[in-house]
């Protein structure tokens, strides 16, 4: 089994327990407005930031302690991030829905539900408590699973980040003409790092599709070359958390 299968078990197991509580969302579906969207936050200019409230990662155990995720996303929103992205995985990565409230309820900025998405469920509690966009896997789901997953969403208003690791996930990702797409260097199945994926695939997207890179970007000189090989924006979790000045690093990896 991978680290990616052993996720998505886990997942599904507390989806099932979330679903025991509470196993029907229509109606909250149906009193919630569409959100704002999302893609018109991401005009041209300086590198975005999605700037991620992490607790935790498989690969790198417990990351800090953040006592208040909200002073943390105002802080982020300070710096200049575009858009946050809140941790609700609980086994591994140590998010909730919880802090996803806490968050919205502070930010006015859009925010990404950060979630191993295998179940409507788990987008429409995103949608119902303020999100804007939500995470597609690639690797987590067959087609059949990720069209419907990312049509559904897309129907409420949402947008979907599709995340791929490799040529073949690009273009099954492309296939669904998502307005964003998440490149991650890190390998879900091993949690092994290579840099040179993003060095093969952003190039490879569309200038109209938003190529967001994602995992492992710790500097400036990074986030330049991300930029030159064509990313618009980036997914940064890890060095914002573990940074003593995250409005500031933000501004740094913007170059601004």
């Amino acid at each position: 089994m991978t680290v990616l299968d052993d996720i998505i078990l886990g997942v599904k197991e507390d989806l099932n327990s979330r679903k025991a509580l509470l196993p029907n969302l229509e109606d909250a579906v149906a009193r919630t407005p569409k959100p704002i969207d999302a893609l018109t936050k991401f005009i041209p200019g300086p590198l975005h930031v999605i700037a991620e409230v992490k607790r935790a990662s498989p690969s790198k155990g417990n990351l800090a302690e953040i006592i208040d995720p909200v002073a943390l996303a105002k802080n982020y929103v300070a710096g200049g991030a575009t858009a946050i992205s809140v941790l609700t995985e609980e086994r591994r990565f140590k998010g909730s829905m919880a802090d996803f409230k806490s968050v919205r309820s502070a930010v006015d900025v859009p925010m990404l539900q950060k979630d191993f998405v295998v179940d409507r469920y788990q987008i429409e509690e995103g949608f119902i408590n303020g999100g804007n966009l939500f995470l597609l896997i690639v690797a987590a789901l067959n087609d059949e699973q990720l069209c419907g997953l990312f049509e559904y969403g897309q129907g409420l208003g949402m947008r979907a980040l599709v995340e791929v690791h490799d040529q073949e996930e690009l273009e099954r990702a492309k296939a669904l003409n998502p307005s964003f797409i998440g490149v991650n260097s890190r390998n879900l199945k091993d949690l092994s790092v290579d840099f040179q994926t993003f060095e093969k695939l952003i190039p490879q997207i569309d200038s109209s599709t938003i190529a967001v890179a994602e995992s492992g970007i710790a500097s400036r000189v990074e986030t330049k070359r991300l930029e030159e090989i064509g990313a618009k924006a980036i997914l940064v979790g890890e060095t914002l958390v573990r940074s003593k000045d995250p409005i500031e690093m933000i501004r740094e990896l913007r170059g601004i």
